[in-house]
């Protein structure tokens, strides 16, 4: 059975355990965190109020396999990133036409949330920043390794990821990507990122702008 500290409350309750990990960076000019849509952005605006850092929203989204949206076989990301699990694609039986038309769907989804999150205010520069990508859980990392690429090409000077919790695996394979990798919680059995968390419900696009808005 899980211990008190082996779980979160709630996202927010996740982004104060993250934050005081992340000490290290409190108050420092250089450093902006992103989170991602919707779940991260919780996360990342406690990590912000507390590390006194902006923050802003980077929106990627799940390619999912055709018959089940929620297993993800690949990301998108803005600045027109993508990527795909080829692996998971034929274990599956899953042809790159068939991710395609997912694509399409998920790219007019990408622009419709800039737009909503961001309106016409532009993204904040990564250009030789530190930058924190935060989300509420690593589960097969798709849609953070879309992050991770995106904001390569911005051209930072340091990206680390902070999540709650993750799949050890997933974890190693991200940690491979980034310069840094703060994740405090990398349970053995390892289902779902919502498993760890006694309220995971799901955030909504006027919760994401509302986070945004107070910052």
């Amino acid at each position: 059975m899980a211990g008190p500290f082996d779980r979160f409350a709630d996202r927010r309750a996740a982004g104060r355990r993250l934050a005081a990990q992340l000490q290290r960076y409190a108050g420092r000019t250089d450093t902006l965190i992103l989170g991602l849509p919707r779940g991260g952005v919780p996360v990342a605006a406690e990590v912000s109020r507390i590390l006194r850092i902006p923050f802003d929203v980077f929106v990627v989204r799940k390619l999912g396999a055709p018959w089940h949206p929620e297993l993800a076989l690949g990301a998108i990301a803005e600045g027109g990133i993508e990527v795909r699990h080829e692996e998971a694609m034929r274990s599956l039986g899953v042809s790159a036409a068939e991710l395609d038309e997912v694509a399409a769907v998920e790219h007019e989804e990408l622009r419709r949330r800039i737009l909503a999150y961001r309106g016409e205010r532009p993204r904040l520069k990564l250009e030789d920043r530190m930058v924190i990508l935060v989300d509420d859980g690593l589960a097969t990392g798709s849609t953070m390794e879309a992050a991770i690429a995106a904001v390569r090409h911005l051209r930072p000077a340091r990206i680390v990821v902070a999540v709650p919790v993750g799949a050890p695996d997933t974890c190693t394979r991200i940690e491979a990507q980034v310069d840094e990798l703060v994740c405090p919680l990398r349970p053995r059995a390892f289902a779902a990122v919502g498993e760890w968390y006694d309220d995971f419900g799901q955030t909504t696009d006027d919760e994401v702008r509302a986070l945004l808005a107070a910052e």
